[in-house]
């Protein structure tokens, strides 16, 4: 059995600040529903998943439809802090899968699919990854980040899959690199200059970026090669909003007809 975090506590106050009102992006309505509540509802449809936790503002929170197995808890004041207040509130000795609140059209097959691959390979720290031409396939002219590799071009999903017990031993050097994600300079100071060059020049497998991660970390990781770019389309910009609204809204017409 595993147990669920869901981080909602990002404020609304980057580009989507002008497509909504609402304090918290994962509170920005998509078909009638906050995101974190499509979230949260496929999570649940997983038989393996226990308790999910919804950690962020919980009185806005408390007013979201979500589903039994779901429970409140109060957010930090940082993602690492967030994180942490969550795997807190685990049963020992179970896994955790971390998820966004800003993945609407995650569906319980993809999570799913993502959990009996990681039970496929012994790591403490699980991360999907999605190739731009299966996301392409799927969410034509979507914008996304794209990383190239030697074995090929891919985007991140939002879930992870992680071992409570390796947190406290890497919380100190993931927020060093969450703080200085946007300084091009410290990061190449933490992540190593020889390394950084080869990755500009396209010249790093998937395999040396997770052995170098793993390394900073101090932690065992796996990279999960998924089949549903779902776990991908996270909503943080005006064109993720509306990509996500036209999806839905295609399938209510289909669901019509």
């Amino acid at each position: 059995m595993y147990d669920a975090i869901i981080l909602a506590g990002g404020e609304n106050k980057g580009p989507l600040r002008g497509c909504s009102d609402q304090p918290y992006e994962a509170l920005i309505e998509i078909a009638g529903k906050p995101m974190v509540s499509f979230v949260a509802v496929a999570l649940a449809a997983v038989p393996e998943i226990e308790t999910i936790w919804v950690v962020g503002p919980a009185a806005q929170l408390a007013a979201c439809p979500l589903p039994p197995k779901a429970k409140l808890l109060e957010g930090g004041a940082s993602i690492i802090e967030t994180i942490r207040l969550g795997l807190a509130k685990l049963e020992p000795g179970r896994k955790a899968i971390v998820a966004t609140g800003d993945i609407p059209l995650l569906t319980p097959e993809a999570v799913q699919e993502f959990l009996r691959l990681c039970r496929q390979q012994a790591a403490e720290v699980y991360y999907p990854i999605i190739s731009r031409e299966l996301n392409d396939a799927h969410y034509p002219g979507s914008k996304r980040t794209y990383v190239r590799f030697t074995d090929g071009v891919y985007t991140g999903g939002n879930l992870f899959l992680v071992d409570p017990v390796v947190v406290p031993r890497c919380v100190a050097v993931a927020e060093k690199i969450i703080a200085n994600r946007k300084n091009p300079l410290q990061l190449c100071r933490i992540l190593g200059w020889g390394f950084v060059v080869r990755f500009i020049l396209g010249r790093l497998s998937l395999e040396k970026v997770k052995d170098r991660v793993a390394q900073l970390l101090g932690v065992s990781g796996a990279v999960i090669y998924s089949q549903h770019p779902q776990v991908g389309i996270d909503v943080d910009k005006p064109s993720d909003l509306e990509l996500v609204r036209d999806v839905f809204a295609r399938t209510v017409d289909a669901a019509r007809q």
